[in-house]
């Protein structure tokens, strides 16, 4: 073992050469001041991770040192140099310092911390500019003689031996990188030190100075005692959780206690995943009000597209910026967040080392499109691998589903939990009415409003939840009625959002929509499907998958009592339309047969469910992935260390989301800090907005006009398709 270098506080600051920098503005953090930081994160987290924390501090040490060299510093001063300067490169050249016995580790720490060594998208790895740049070493040696002359005194501050490098021996360390890298590249799997640096060096760039405070508080393991409640109305708390299988599956009815059983299962830090935001945050704002009291200092975390928008009560803006960063103790997320690892997606290694042993709960894993489920298939098949506990949710599973992820996981190895029938038949809480069409509808919902009673529409896209919206607005001028979907300036979503839940940010009722005690109405698409606690009084939806529309149902009538058990309320399902395109986004037979199996003015029966779902799903058509995940059925990697796969998974996905804002907030933009941008932005889909002018700035935006939003309605995409440009790219 390597024995850690401490950084002594009495170095002389004048050999710390602080004029030279390691970031550039606004922070301008000296090279000494950023490589103390890497240093302390990374003996932390080898620390947790098992890596050997003396050679894991050399490689903090030296990955960044090459940042001395002039054409980086010119660099920083926006001084483009002649061809690509990578930092990493430089910093081979001060391996003849190290001990051999460790070279391979600290090579595969410093080399790729950034690009792949090869194939690297920009052509910037070390293999791709050996290639390409004839001169690709004498120009980064430079002028050698000089440069390395500060560059050894910043290393002497941090205890390491020192002497001056000849020339030969810096051009004998590249040529020593190169025979490795391309070594390296022949083998496959991953390098857990490149993750481990990786790690370290994101988290104290984003923390800088206060990377040791921070610290202090990751991997802790977090205190989940609120979860042993006992309640009669949720039979699932008083199951036992204490099983010695690792793995678990509960399949039992919305409102029966799933989450907190789930919870009770897990050992250690934990990842929770949702597919939809509405609920992400509806959840990490539950969980941080309901564990505050037995964790004050708990490092819980949300990550997803606009997770940097929700704010903490102590304003701690730190914590914002350490949503991607390792370490927390809860961390809620969309599935997708995790499933990069699958597909070698930059800082996949790190992801790993994060997630390795850790409880990660995946939330109605089914409720995805198909090629969502095989990413999850694909991705509970290598949690496991890497030694996580794995606890599944659903409050409905398409059997052949079910017995796939049992397969996964080994059968001995899954905790198997259902409800009885007794205890599902009390949980028969809906009437199912069949309708033709929405206008079947609207005298049901003003007789709804009538008894002021809380009314849910729910719309399979965004089109026609502003149709239904638009003519419920008119028609009930003084009820409140709010529309949500995904289309939103993200400051007026999270408002939406915040206001639909109705409560504050202690927990108390606002007499909104959700906690409302007269009549309302909401209008939105599927974000509210899952694990969004909420209950209204009555559901008008259009015609999902019926393991979605479950799912949907499940925000009406969710508040047990003692009083309501065995009492129902209506849910509306409009006849699905015929057409592929009128279907859309969901498979036309699908549609009809999930139709066909429920009931008409009949009470939905919870003990028939399995056989329903099972029926609309009698396979499951498991789309083939093995060819572009890198981590294959037979648990070997195909990918070669040091390096990234493709971006795959966003190809699969058809993720192809970009933001636009509205013209007349160009200026309020520009002028932003990164978190107002994005409250700014609308995301949207690429091929809506395509033909748009683009603003060359943050997210580089695309530029709608004023009249294609508003605020209650959100983006109207109708109303920029005929929208022009003239020959200077403004809007004619």
């Amino acid at each position: 073992m390597v024995k850690s270098i401490r950084a002594s506080g009495k170095v002389n600051k004048v050999n710390r050469h602080e004029h030279i920098k390691a970031k550039g503005k606004p922070e301008w953090t000296s090279l000494y001041d950023h490589l103390l930081h890497v240093k302390l994160a990374t003996e932390a987290f080898a620390l947790f991770t098992g890596h050997d924390v003396g050679v894991a501090a050399l490689g903090a040490i030296f990955h960044d040192i090459g940042k001395a060299h002039d054409v980086f510093q010119k660099q920083l001063k926006d001084i483009k140099p002649t061809q690509p300067f990578r930092h990493e490169i430089a910093s081979l050249f001060f391996m003849p310092l190290l001990p051999t016995a460790f070279k391979s580790n600290l090579l595969e720490m410093i080399v790729a911390h950034h690009k792949s060594i090869k194939d690297d998208k920009k052509g910037r790895g070390l293999l791709d500019l050996d290639d390409a740049e004839p001169d690709n070493l004498e120009y980064h040696l430079g002028n050698w003689e000089t440069w390395q002359i500060p560059a050894l005194e910043i290393l002497a501050c941090f205890g390491i031996v020192t002497r001056p490098i000849s020339r030969q021996e810096a051009e004998n360390a590249y040529f020593e990188a190169i025979d490795f890298c391309e070594n390296k590249y022949n083998e496959r799997g991953f390098s857990s030190w490149r993750g481990l640096l990786m790690g370290a060096d994101h988290f104290a760039s984003a923390m800088i100075a206060k990377t040791e405070e921070k610290l202090q508080h990751v991997f802790g393991l977090p205190k989940l005692n609120f979860f042993n409640r006992q309640h009669p109305l949720y039979p699932l708390s008083y199951y036992d959780s204490d099983a010695e299988k690792p793995h678990t599956i509960v399949v039992a009815c919305t409102g029966a206690g799933k989450t907190d059983y789930l919870f009770r299962r897990c050992r250690g830090r934990v990842f929770y995943t949702l597919p939809f935001q509405a609920s992400i945050n509806a959840m990490y704002n539950r969980l941080e009000r309901d564990l505050k009291k037995d964790n004050p200092n708990l490092n819980i975390k949300i990550l997803h597209a606009a997770s940097s928008l929700i704010e903490k009560e102590d304003g701690d803006k730190e914590d914002i910026v350490l949503q991607r960063h390792i370490g927390a103790s809860i961390k809620v997320l969309t599935p997708y967040q995790i499933a990069g690892i699958v597909f070698a997606s930059k800082g996949f290694e790190a992801m790993i080392l994060d997630l390795k042993g850790c409880d990660v709960i995946l939330d109605e894993v089914h409720t995805y499109s198909k090629i969502s489920q095989a990413i999850v298939l694909k991705l509970v098949a290598l949690l496991n691998h890497i030694g996580c506990r794995i606890h599944i949710g659903t409050a409905t599973m398409p059997s052949a589903l079910y017995q796939r992820i049992k397969h996964l996981l080994g059968a001995e190895q899954v905790l198997e939990v259902k409800l009885t029938s007794q205890e599902l038949v009390s949980y028969n809480r809906h009437s199912i009415y069949k309708l033709e069409s929405w206008p079947f509808a609207f005298p049901v919902i003003k007789q709804a409003i009538e008894n002021q009673e809380k009314v849910l529409l729910v719309c399979n896209t965004i089109k026609s939840a502003q149709d239904v919206f638009s003519q419920i607005k008119s028609t009930y001028p003084r009820v409140p009625v709010l529309l949500l979907h995904s289309r939103f300036k993200r400051k007026d979503r999270k408002s939406k959002e915040k206001a639909l839940i109705g409560l504050d940010e202690f927990g108390h009722p606002t007499k909104m929509f959700n906690t409302s005690d007269t009549a309302c109405i909401v209008v939105s698409t599927q974000v509210v499907e899952v694990s969004l606690d909420i209950s209204f009084d009555l559901m008008v939806t259009e015609c999902a998958p019926l393991d979605a529309m479950i799912q949907r149902f499940g925000r009406i009538n969710r508040k047990r009592s003692q009083a309501n058990i065995g009492k129902t309320k209506p849910v509306y399902v409009l006849k699905p339309p015929i057409g592929k395109k009128e279907t859309r986004p969901y498979d036309e037979a699908i549609l009809q047969s999930s139709f066909e199996v429920l009931p008409d003015e009949e009470i939905l029966e919870e003990t028939t469910l399995q056989e329903k779902i099972d029926t609309v799903f009698k396979e499951v058509d498991f789309l083939k992935i093995e060819q572009h995940a890198v981590f294959k059925d037979n648990g070997h990697w195909s990918i070669s260390p040091l390096t990234n796969g493709s971006a795959w998974l966003v190809e699969l996905l058809e993720i192809d989301s970009v933001v636009c804002i509205t013209r007349t907030d160009i200026g309020a933009y520009l002028n932003a800090n990164f978190k107002e941008r994005m409250e700014l932005e609308i995301p949207v889909r690429y091929f809506s907005v395509l033909h748009l002018e683009r603003l060359e700035a943050g997210n580089c935006p695309y530029i709608i006009p004023d009249h294609a939003y508003d605020e209650a309605m959100g983006f109207i995409q109708e109303s920029i398709k005929t929208v022009q440009f003239n020959e200077n790219q403004q809007f004619s």
